[in-house]
């Protein structure tokens, strides 16, 4: 309920040690809103990371049709994808780092799969989504069906972005390792090979896609 304390019932006469409180206190509240703003103000500029449920493995029976178009895909792909960069050798590196350190094989670089990997993150980074399926409704293994990827057996895929961080790479691939899902997809015996792809978007988000495949 709201009172009128302007009306003489409700009107408080303050002695001078009261009032002189009260205007400390009044004092004390205001500047302590002025850093409230201005902690506001300034969290843009704070590091932002996400992750999401990964794309555990699925296995696909490609069609003979679609895998006819794999020579064409690998010769575009060849000329299209520049070498690994700086983030993507970095990432690929840590997580092959986590498989010995568990007495598992590294992974394979797969450059089509590095390829397939690097064109999701740039469409996360370009349009502004974040998930294994992009606007178009393609996942992970129809991305892989559609460009030509084939003879592999089950495929699964990890994304993540972050924003602010001195290591991109290496946050990404901590924060996976933390994740039961995608440190699944990470250590799983049965992915012999996999591609890393990385991209940055306009405000600097950094976009990584890890695929994985069986074959």
């Amino acid at each position: 309920m709201t009172r009128d304390t302007s009306s003489p019932e409700t009107r408080v006469r303050l002695r001078p040690e009261g009032a002189r409180l009260a205007a400390a206190a009044s004092a004390f509240l205001f500047i302590t809103i002025l850093a409230v703003a201005a902690s506001a103000q300034t969290s843009g500029a704070r590091p932002v990371a996400r992750m999401i449920g990964s794309s555990g493995p699925r296995a696909v029976l490609v069609s003979p049709a679609r895998c006819a178009d794999r020579a064409s895909f690998v010769n575009a792909s060849a000329s299209a994808a520049p070498a690994a960069n700086s983030f993507e050798r970095r990432a690929f590196e840590l997580v092959n780092d986590e498989r010995r350190a568990r007495g598992q094989q590294p992974f394979v670089w797969d450059a089509d799969l590095a390829s397939l990997a690097r064109q999701h993150s740039e469409n996360m980074a370009r349009q502004n989504f974040f998930a294994h399926a992009g606007p178009d409704g393609l996942d992970t293994a129809d991305r892989a069906a559609v460009g030509g990827l084939c003879g592999w057996r089950a495929i699964a895929e990890n994304i993540a972005y972050n924003q602010g961080f001195d290591d991109p790479a290496g946050f990404a691939v901590e924060r996976w390792m933390v994740s039961q899902k995608h440190r699944d997809n990470i250590l799983r015996a049965a992915f012999t090979h996999a591609g890393l792809g990385v991209s940055r978007a306009p405000d600097g988000r950094i976009f990584f896609t890890q695929v994985f495949v069986t074959r």
